[in-house]
């Protein structure tokens, strides 16, 4: 080999060194946005809501440079992404102190991933108003996922109000922003359908608890972005009939759960929370703040297709477009009728501990917080999902961990195993130990719940090799769930509700992974179990 062949070859070894290696650079400023028709003082990044998509590339060793230009602590969180815990971004864990205003933080971490994930925010209610973007990440080969056009639909949800004026109204009253609630009007339509014993049974039920069958959402009011565009402004993606469109949905509210729909088109759903799946057909899915969906659709026709995400208290719509050009508008639907909470959406052995007497016979049993598809559709269910490809890791858990979501809606206190977070201890796992974190909702809103730096497999009812991984579940109202996690990622990690006033009010605690001995357990903890490959323990979602 000449030394011209040597140079050269140093030379492309070196250029592919450097096309895995990315630095990036944030800058986080409170500024005038014009979303509204007039100017808002809201957090932006790099200028803009929400802030650039980073594209990045599995294998890559990413810098990203995140400067504060508040006049308070800032951080970003990188929601989904596999990296060491200092790098996780949650001020106070790990011994990271936050920004600084005026200071550069430094994010170094290697890529070991793909798929579909975002940033946020995890300093006071900044995700709120405005610090998020999202994330994708490349296959260093062949993706799975055929498309021909390949499009981020992000979907916030965006208030006029700051995040602590919003979290003081819910302090002060927890219905503040419930302009939905029964009236009498109500109950005389209720006598018509149910009679007026069972009318007046239900309404004094509800009655007693203190509680609202409309309570379906916290916050309203808001105005819901694609991409940073109202429905007016309508985001479009360009397609040409045949070719295959994948689409990134990010839920990146901070309150909202969405029913996404696209009238006229069957989605494919091919990713959940950045991991693949097996594909799945569905008319229409349900997602909670922060998670995630990919999915592929192949429009035939020379037309408009409207991209509809409908918040389930029915209060607006987060609007965008398919379309073979620009300017072009599809059909916009008429709203869905909102859903009531019913009995079967609260706690039965928490109601009766309350009441041991209480009647049950004339109580709704069908689950008003399931409602919302209708009769000859296929909407997404977690049972549905399948990991594509084998599972590594198909122990059976060596123990269980009971995670109770609970809330006192009165003073707005939100709990994990009835303890705010200031008061909670955190869950120590053994690293390389296999557990189950058995959710069980005392509450009559659904939660979201997220683990940071790390995947659990979902208890959907597959077979152990093809339960699919997420780092998000939402845990209906009065119901139950279960994952299994292997805790092979060193670190304290941020554990909690994923709506954010949620989390801001107590509901949240952290997991602790690391090397102990034996004396830093819990004495209950098992040997590890033999691998098995049949499926466990799991409760329909």
């Amino acid at each position: 080999m000449n030394l011209k062949t040597i140079i050269l070859f140093l030379g492309s070894m070196f250029l592919a060194s450097q096309a895995l290696a990315g630095t990036y650079n944030l800058d986080i400023a409170r500024q005038d946005v014009n979303i509204l028709g007039k100017p808002l003082k809201k957090i932006t990044v790099n200028g803009t809501i929400p802030g650039p998509t980073l594209h990045l590339t599995d294998g890559e060793d990413v810098t990203i440079n995140v400067t504060n230009h508040l006049n308070e602590d800032t951080s970003i969180h990188w929601h989904g992404i596999l990296l060491p815990g200092e790098m996780d971004g949650v001020p106070g864990l790990n011994g990271f102190p936050g920004i600084k205003p005026g200071e550069t933080f430094t994010y170094r971490f290697k890529i070991r991933q793909t798929g579909t994930y975002w940033y946020h925010s995890h300093s006071n209610g900044q995700e709120q108003e405005g610090e998020y973007g999202a994330i994708v990440i490349k296959p260093k080969g062949k993706d799975p996922v055929v498309a021909d056009k390949d499009y981020v639909v992000l979907l916030s949800d965006f208030s006029p109000e700051d995040a602590g004026t919003i979290l003081g109204n819910l302090k002060m009253d927890s219905s503040y922003y419930n302009y939905a609630q029964r009236t009498i009007g109500d109950f005389f339509h209720d006598t018509k359908t149910m009679g007026f014993k069972a009318a007046w049974k239900n309404a004094t039920d509800w009655g007693k608890m203190r509680m609202s069958q409309s309570d379906l959402s916290d916050v309203t009011g808001y105005t819901f972005l694609v991409n940073g565009k109202t429905p007016d402004q309508n985001w479009t993606g360009i397609f040409k009939p045949g070719e295959r469109v994948r689409l990134r949905f990010i839920n990146a509210s901070a309150m909202s759960f969405f029913d996404v729909r696209i009238p006229g088109l069957k989605m494919s759903v091919v990713a959940s929370d950045g991991q693949n799946v097996e594909p799945v057909p569905v008319d229409e899915f349900r997602f909670g703040a922060a998670e995630i969906y990919d999915v592929v659709v192949t429009p035939k026709e020379d037309k408009a297709y409207t991209i509809v995400a409908e918040p389930i208290d029915r209060t607006g719509f987060a609007l965008a477009t398919l379309a073979t050009r620009e300017g072009a508008r599809g059909e916009i639907p008429q709203h869905r009728e909102r859903a009531l909470l019913t009995m079967a959406d609260m706690n039965m052995d928490e109601m009766m501990k309350d009441d041991p007497n209480m009647d049950m016979s004339n109580m709704s049993m069908e689950s008003g917080w399931a409602k919302g598809t209708p009769m000859g559709q296929k909407a997404l269910d977690y049972a549905d999902l399948r990991y594509l490809g084998t599972q590594q890791d198909i122990r059976k858990p060596q123990r269980t961990i009971e995670v109770r979501l609970g809330g006192n809606m009165e003073r707005y206190i939100w709990t994990l195993n009835g303890k705010k977070e200031a008061d909670a201890e955190p869950i120590k796992l053994k690293y390389g130990e296999r557990v189950r974190l058995n959710f069980t909702n005392e509450t009559m809103m659904a939660h979201p719940m997220h683990l940071h730096g790390n995947f659990f497999q979902l208890e959907n009812g597959q077979p152990l090799s093809k339960l699919p991984n997420k780092n998000m579940v939402i845990v209906p109202p009065g119901g139950s769930y279960s994952v299994l996690l292997s805790a092979d990622e060193i670190g304290e990690w941020s554990f909690h509700c994923h709506l954010l006033y949620h989390m801001s009010s107590g509901m949240m605690t952290k997991i602790v992974v690391a090397k102990l001995g034996a004396e830093d357990m819990p004495a209950d903890v098992a040997q590890p179990a033999k691998t098995e490959t049949k499926g466990g323990h799991h409760n329909a979602h």
